[in-house]
């Protein structure tokens, strides 16, 4: 008899086979559906972001640097390295968020008034740069600075950091673009005002760059009638070029008058400076007509206050000071070439403020109450070496 018992046992097994197989297969399914994927990557911060966060990682080294170096020295040099360091202070309040970019103000020449901006957010969006870096525009630095040991380093780094915030302020959106103008305009002032105090070397400040002189051929803009001057005070663009050129039309005009009572070496720096107005107030209009804006005609003569007459080289201190503001709005809302001649004028007449002694502060070109700016968070200080003076926290 046939014995035909493995036969029969064989179909049993294929059905256990097939059964463990799909079991398995089963098993793997799961485990790679329930498995998490990467996770998405973050997308790039936006270029303004980016110049902000440099701008205040290296602001805040700064700081830290001068409160050190202020500890170990006395007299003049430590009062002027505090000095630094308060400004640098503000200046990291100012950075410490987008939400705390202060707007234009298209209020035109405010000649010193304290009034407050608030924490407005960034304005200037038609200024034609993106969320991103405009075309060509290089990567902002990544906000370290070179180790700070001497005071002579921290007056290289704070010129190094000044001309840095001004070349980002050029590809960054319009509200930050002011910003880190009036950034770097205020290190670049503080490097040269530092410098003969603890003896190093004054740093080269930027040369002013001219605007393009030619203008646009009359047929190519639109007729006034058909395209209306912006209003008065509206925050465009072209409200902001008119501003500056009449600003610049009113300073020449101070000029002309405190030219008549001065002597001296006050009346050879008038002379000079109104030369160099004269040339500025060329380019805005130039500019004007090359963008179809409606220019201001230039008037016989301007209202001043009875104290410039008194006091012509403080009323001039005035006149420069109130300029800033107005070149702060041009940086916001405008782009390009203009942009750059704007920021140019910025740092220009913050340099003659200061040279009629006027203090332009840590924000040139931005009217704002520091009081509501955000408070820094506390840092542990530095542990100070033995029988080394300490300085106030900033």
């Amino acid at each position: 008899m046939k014995d035909d018992t493995k036969e029969k046992r064989w179909p049993g097994r294929y059905f256990r086979y097939g059964l463990l197989a799909s079991l398995a297969v089963l098993v793997v399914s799961l485990g790679l559906a329930l498995t998490p994927g990467p996770p998405p990557q973050a997308p790039e911060p936006a270029f303004s972001e980016r110049a902000r966060a440099a701008a205040l990682a290296e602001t805040m080294q700064l700081r830290l640097a001068g409160s050190r170096l202020a500890d170990s020295v006395s007299g003049a040099e430590r009062q002027a390295l505090l000095r630094s360091v308060t400004l640098l202070t503000t200046q990291a309040r100012a950075l410490t968020g987008p939400d705390q970019t202060p707007s234009p103000s298209a209020a035109g020449r405010t000649s010193g008034t304290a009034a407050d901006t608030g924490t407005a957010g960034a304005a200037g969006s038609d200024t034609g740069t993106a969320s991103g870096a405009p075309s060509g525009s290089s990567s902002p630095a990544d906000g370290q600075a070179a180790p700070v040991e001497s005071s002579a380093e921290l007056v290289a780094a704070l010129s190094a950091s000044g001309g840095q915030r001004l070349a980002d302020a050029g590809a960054s959106d319009g509200g930050m673009a002011r910003l880190l103008a009036a950034v770097g305009t205020a290190q670049l002032l503080e490097a040269s005002s530092l410098a003969p105090v603890v003896g190093a070397a004054a740093p080269a400040l930027p040369a002013s760059s001219a605007a393009e002189s030619s203008a646009a051929p009359d047929e190519s803009c639109p007729s006034a009638t058909a395209q209306p001057g912006p209003p008065e005070g509206s925050a465009t663009p072209a409200a902001a070029l008119a501003m500056t050129v009449k600003t610049e039309a009113e300073t020449v005009y101070g000029y002309q008058v405190a030219l008549a009572r001065l002597d001296g070496s006050a009346a050879g720096s008038a002379a000079e400076l109104l030369a160099r107005h004269e040339t500025v107030l060329a380019e805005a209009e130039a500019l004007g007509r090359a963008q179809c804006v409606d220019i201001p005609p230039r008037e016989a003569g301007y209202t001043l206050g009875p104290l410039f007459l008194e006091s012509p080289a403080a009323g001039l201190a005035s006149l420069e000071a109130g300029t800033l503001p107005v070149y702060g709005d041009l940086v916001a809302l405008s782009n390009g070439s203009t942009r750059e001649w704007a920021i140019s004028g910025l740092v220009a007449a913050a340099q003659r403020a200061a040279l009629w002694g006027a203090d332009s502060g840590p924000l040139p070109g931005i009217v704002v109450d520091t009081a509501r700016l955000p408070e820094l968070p506390e840092t542990r200080p530095a542990p100070q070496s033995p029988g080394s003076g300490t300085a106030p926290a900033p």
